[in-house]
């Protein structure tokens, strides 16, 4: 079989983001990320552990090539001193360890930031991928393109309902785990070619590149987390993230994530500086509803038009939810909807809901409070409580 990862474009443009704002604020934050898987696998993820370990050795064999860093310099956002680091840049073996506990496979990345952040994407679809592949039959690839035509489906009649103001627009977020490579790009061959009206964009930056698509993403929850050990006041975290992110990009790049101490306290934060200076929102725990009438009652107390502002839902949508928070919010803000697993990986075998999360940053515990109960991932519950105290968070 040939390895999984075939480039190491292949993975979500907010990897490439973080990595390149975080190089020129923090260069010498020194992390630790974790490999958890949350539902119950068919067969226990230990048995993976050799071919794990064979796909890390060929992804630390990959170098970024010359046409992959041109591509990354076309991006407007993207700085000539972030690829020339890349030029330079491979995956260190010594970062990234991988060993079994009874039946569960435990996959930790330690080291600088700027070296074993961008394991997450990969480590995630090369697991995905192994893991699938001892499960597939004849009748999977079928069964996938079967749903793939029922999604598609969907969308025609979806066309035929009456306009909203705001048009109805969603990108593929299914990189992390998507049931193959070679199915992620025959899914977004198919969508491109069959709904370019709906269909705007891929998070993945490689099939951006090979099909001309435009690469979706701004920042993931560890980028704000990192701030949490960066010397500011803990509550003031999130603000001190925002501001060195405007600093960076300058008006590109502007969905801001909501939900790494829950919307209420981000909204605390988000004032009208912040609220003029970014595009809009990212949902990602909680009920969206909820979520989004939070977020145009704050753009309205700051005597902002809704409209005027992109609300980003992609908390595990399917496209009967992502439909319905449409009819809810289209006519008041510009909804638009990032899909992962139901894209990537909706075969009729059980996905599995597999995670790389940011445990620790120079040394001190970090932690999310989602909005949605087990989405919360910290070892340490001194340093959990303490954050639900300082942003008055209830547990969930």
């Amino acid at each position: 079989m040939k390895p999984v990862v075939q480039s190491l474009l292949e993975t979500d443009l907010y990897k490439f983001t973080m990595w390149q704002a975080l190089l020129h604020s923090h260069p010498n934050t020194q992390t630790e990320y974790a490999f958890v898987c949350r539902n119950t696998p068919v067969y226990p993820l230990a048995e993976l552990k050799d071919d794990v370990e064979r796909e890390l050795d060929h992804l630390c064999s990959l170098k970024f090539t010359e046409d992959e860093l041109d591509y990354l310099r076309s991006l407007r956002f993207i700085k000539s001193d972030f690829t020339d680091f890349l030029a330079l840049f491979h995956f260190q073996r010594k970062f990234i360890k991988v060993s079994t506990n009874g039946e569960q496979l435990e996959i930790v990345a330690t080291g600088p930031q700027v070296h074993v952040s961008a394991f997450e994407i990969f480590v995630l679809h090369i697991v995905n991928e192994l893991y699938f592949r001892r499960l597939q039959t004849d009748a999977t690839l079928p069964e996938a393109r079967r749903r793939l035509a029922a999604k598609l489906s969907q969308l025609q009649a979806f066309a035929q309902e009456p306009k909203k103001f705001h048009p109805f627009e969603f990108s593929d977020f299914g990189v992390r785990r998507r049931f193959s490579g070679a199915w992620h790009d025959e899914v977004i061959t198919t969508l491109a070619r069959e709904v370019p009206e709906f269909f705007k964009g891929t998070s993945n930056v490689y099939l951006a590149k090979k099909h001309h698509l435009v690469p979706m993403g701004t920042m993931a929850h560890e980028y704000l987390q990192s701030y949490q050990s960066f010397g500011v006041r803990l509550r003031d975290f999130q603000k001190a993230a925002l501001e060195d992110w405007v600093q960076e990009y300058r008006g590109d790049l502007g969905i801001a994530l909501t939900d790494v101490v829950g919307m209420d306290a981000f909204l605390a934060d988000f004032d009208l500086y912040f609220a003029k200076l970014f595009d809009g929102l990212r949902h990602d725990s909680g009920d969206p509803i909820v979520w989004g009438e939070k977020a145009l009652a704050h753009y309205t107390k700051l005597r902002i038009d809704g409209k005027t502002k992109r609300l980003v839902f992609s908390d595990a949508l399917d496209f009967d939810t992502a439909f319905r928070i449409y009819r809810h919010f289209a006519d008041r803000t510009m909804p638009a909807f990032g899909i992962g697993t139901n894209l990537t990986n909706d075969t009729g075998i059980p996905p599995l809901n597999i995670v790389m999360k940011l445990m620790s940053c120079n040394g001190q515990p970090v932690a999310k409070l989602s909005d949605s109960a087990g989405k919360t991932l910290c070892t340490d519950e001194t340093f959990l409580a303490y954050l639900r105290q300082v942003f008055h968070h209830p547990a969930i």
